[in-house]
């Protein structure tokens, strides 16, 4: 059997083998043929299935007006009770016939009106019954056992194959001129999409994994929209596969350096698919001779070095007909090679053609190759003319469309809105309003038949030259509102996956795991490393989809709502610092969305949260334009809340910069806010702030005045932690201006103050800055020891002020 050549712009492998689901029985998978999923395998409405004419009649009942009257007894009965001779993998009588009978015989139906099904009343009794959904549970069994038959190899390309090994040896412009390499080799599959350009570079590198002992890294670097996905996205996800965290909010160029420098020293295949442009590539190229870059793209890559490219066309015959068998089956092409190759002709070899022309075939077992030809020949030409180029694919598509059922067409066409063109049965069920059963077998189908690829398991990819003929018919043939439903859907069940995951998270028999297993089945995880791996393998597309929902603009509840469970559930599984860099593209949807639909409360909270990571970054000055900026918004919005929060986030940053009377100024103002607003607790903490920076200014009069007011709230508010570290700070304020016995005796009674706290590190501490204290102002020094085998008594910690909160000037 010829090697299969698969494709991301339109030709899948095989998905995974499944058995069919264990109620249905064995009569209904090998008996009732595949085609009663497609338009030609349901039922005319108003009238017995027996009374059909010949316009309507299946497959079967055309091939029989060959046989004598004797052989057409399997006519008027059940798939399951078809005689041995019936059986589909026997030749087909139209193999015997002229080719212009055969054309006539094809022309006297409708190209998409409906067969003759066979009876109804037996087909309910082997499956109990249509259950509402998509198709039936004899089609799901029929879709399983067809999608377990599909090839899985690669098809041809011996020649592309061989060059490109070749360029990778053969000596560069460098090389010939005496100098070493200075960046990777870049080997170009230029073609279209459904050309297998993809299946090319893929199948290359397969190959080549074993000389690249540090991995094969693959990125895409167009969206399905066919927008160029940013270099910085690109970057900051390849520098996580390989390990490495880049700062939040980090630019194009940082990013582009970090990926060099985690490159340097290693022998890295690296796969780009879908390149826009040049700049993308240029961007990415490691400066490192021992890795290597394969860039899949429309066209020559101009401004990249000493690029070799490799133009991709149509399949051999040879090649184009081992796949046609792949899906058709070995049997219908040996019969009629002929028309084999006449096939392959008129798809000109494209793989992405032929194999929707082959899971037209499968669809069929009856249909014979001649069949499917004259169908092609038959279609109208194309409005407006398209090219050579793309010609092949839409008319394969066309046909293969056309005999679909109404629903399933309509889920296929809804697929184009799944983020990234990437969907599972969760997502095609909310998008078509149908079980997640159903949306599952629905998948599988689409994946058997050429017209999903399957990625991993379980998910599956629109094929990028089959995107936009389903946004055309989606525009087409769908409302704006019915498109709106879908969308919102969709993300309504997402958002509904991030909180069980978000659950997941908490400790089992809290609140949070008893709300989870009140959620659907479908929804709930069974732990919350389950959780996770779901979380961490859903990423890009949970990102993409937020990215998406936001830019539509016209589902911005929904998208603020998304947003909130994928952040919610990333800090509830990586941490606030883990999460920081998806956390802070996050933010800046939400702050998108707020200045669009004029939200001043959201504005300034999306702006915080980008000014605490900028801070972090060490980026301080773009952290305080931010902080300003969310002062304003809250100002005009008149929440006290995030106006004290911005204020007091001004004063931190000032702070940061050393700049103690600016830090002074805005935490008083922040001050005075919440002390109208009668906020002990965020009294204190300002009023402790303030004693901090006044003791860096030298202003230890202030300080103490600061720190007893700090104190005070502390006590007032029932916060002993609190109220221990504002005497500590208390005291050194008095020592700093030369009341060395009440300093003493300030840190005996926060040394008393503390063991009472239940914080066995915190009372560790403060004995242990105490003793210091006794020491170094004259006191007992039996005080002082007592103190020291106080702190080693509860485990004394690392000698961190800014750690323990204590002995701050």
């Amino acid at each position: 059997m010829a090697e299969q050549a698969v494709d991301t712009d339109g030709e899948p492998t095989a998905p995974r083998k499944r058995q069919p689901p264990s109620a249905t029985p064995a009569s209904s998978t090998s008996g009732r043929p595949p085609e009663s999923l497609l338009s030609e395998g349901r039922p005319s409405e108003g009238r017995a299935p027996e009374d059909r004419s010949a316009e309507g009649r299946s497959p079967e009942s055309r091939s029989s007006e060959g046989r004598p009257s004797g052989d057409r007894s399997s006519e008027g009965r059940a798939p399951g009770n078809r005689s041995s001779g019936d059986h589909p993998s026997q030749g087909h009588p139209s193999q015997d016939r002229s080719s212009d009978d055969r054309a006539s015989d094809d022309r006297a139906r409708s190209s998409d009106g409906p067969p003759r099904q066979r009876s109804a009343s037996g087909a309910a009794g082997r499956t109990g019954g249509q259950d509402g959904g998509v198709w039936s549970g004899a089609t799901r069994a029929v879709l399983f056992a067809a999608a377990a038959t599909v090839g899985r190899g690669f098809a041809g390309r011996r020649r592309e194959l061989l060059s490109l090994r070749a360029d990778i040896e053969r000596p560069g412009l460098d090389t010939i001129a005496g100098r070493k390499a200075a960046r990777s080799r870049v080997l170009l599959i230029a073609g279209r999409p459904g050309w297998g350009r993809t299946a090319l570079a893929e199948e290359l590198a397969r190959r080549l994994a074993d000389d690249y002992p540090d991995g094969v890294l693959s990125a895409r670097l167009m969206t399905s929209a066919g927008d160029p996905v940013p270099v910085e996205r690109t970057a900051r996800e390849l520098l996580g596969r390989l390990g490495v965290s880049a700062p939040p909010g980090a630019d194009e160029d940082d990013l582009s350096a970090a990926l060099r420098a985690a490159l340097a020293g290693k022998r890295v295949l690296l796969l780009l698919d879908d390149v826009a442009g040049a700049e993308q590539v240029d961007a990415l190229l490691p400066d490192e001779p021992g890795c290597l870059v394969v860039a899949v793209s429309r066209g020559p890559l101009t401004g990249v070095p000493d690029v070799r490219p490799c133009t991709v066309g149509g399949l051999d015959v040879s090649a184009a007909v081992g796949l046609l068998a792949q899906y058709a089956g070995p049997t219908r092409i040996t019969c009629d090679p002929v028309a084999a190759q006449s096939l392959v002709e008129e798809c000109a070899g494209q793989p992405a053609a032929l194999v929707l022309v082959g899971g037209w075939l499968a669809a069929r077992p009856q249909a014979s190759v001649a069949d499917v030809l004259a169908r092609l020949r038959e279609l109208p030409p194309e409005e407006g003319g398209p090219d050579h180029g793309t010609r092949p694919l839409i008319r394969a598509f066309r046909l293969a469309y056309a005999s679909l059922p109404s629903a399933t067409a309509r889920m296929l066409r809804l697929l184009v809105l799944a983020p990234g063109g990437s969907a599972d049965a969760q997502t095609a069920s909310a998008l078509a309003g149908c079980s997640v059963a159903d949306g599952e077998a629905a998948l599988e189908g689409f994946a058997a038949y050429g017209m999903l690829r399957p990625r991993e398991p379980g998910r599956y990819q629109v094929p990028g030259c089959l995107d936009p003929l389903l946004r055309e018919l989606l525009e087409t043939a769908e409302r704006p509102a019915e498109v709106e439903l879908a969308r919102a859907r969709m993300l309504e069940r997402t958002v509904r996956q991030l909180q069980a995951c978000r659950l997941a998270a908490e400790p089992p028999g809290s609140p949070g795991r008893k709300k989870l297993a009140e959620m659907p089945g479908p929804l709930r995880f069974a732990s919350s490393a389950e959780a996770a791996a779901w979380l961490e393998a859903r990423l890009p597309t949970l990102l993409e989809a937020a990215r998406l929902a936001v830019e539509t603009g016209r589902l911005d509840t929904l998208a603020r709502r998304l947003v909130a469970a994928l952040t919610h559930a990333l800090t509830a599984h990586r941490g606030a610092e883990g999460a920081a860099p998806e956390l802070y593209g996050l933010h800046q949807l939400v702050l998108d969305v707020a200045r669009r639909r004029d939200l001043p409360v959201e504005r300034a909270a999306a702006l915080l949260n980008l000014g605490d990571l900028d801070g972090g970054a060490g980026r301080v000055d773009k952290a305080l334009g931010r902080y300003k900026s969310a002062l304003e918004a809250a100002r005009a919005s008149g929440d006290p809340y995030t106006t004290g929060r911005a204020l007091e986030s001004i004063g931190g940053t000032y702070q940061e910069l050393e700049d103690w009377h600016r830090a002074a100024d805005w935490y008083g103002r922040a001050l005075e806010l919440r002390l109208s607003r009668r906020d002990l607790p965020a009294a204190a903490r300002l009023y402790a702030r303030l004693g901090t920076v006044h003791g860096y200014a030298g202003q230890w009069a202030e300080a103490l005045r600061d720190w007893r007011a700090a104190a005070a709230a502390c006590r007032r508010a029932g916060d002993r932690p609190g109220y221990v570290r504002a005497l500590c700070g208390t005291a050194g304020a008095q020592e700093r201006t030369g009341r060395p016995r009440e300093a003493l005796r300030t840190w005996a009674e926060a040394a008393a103050t503390a063991r009472t706290c239940g914080d066995s590190r915190l009372h560790a501490d403060v004995a242990r800055h105490a003793a210091d204290a006794v020491d170094r102002l004259g006191g007992d020094p039996a005080v002082a020891a007592s103190l020291r085998r106080t702190a080693r008594r509860t485990g004394t910690a690392e000698a961190d002020d800014t750690g323990s909160g204590v002995g701050e000037r």
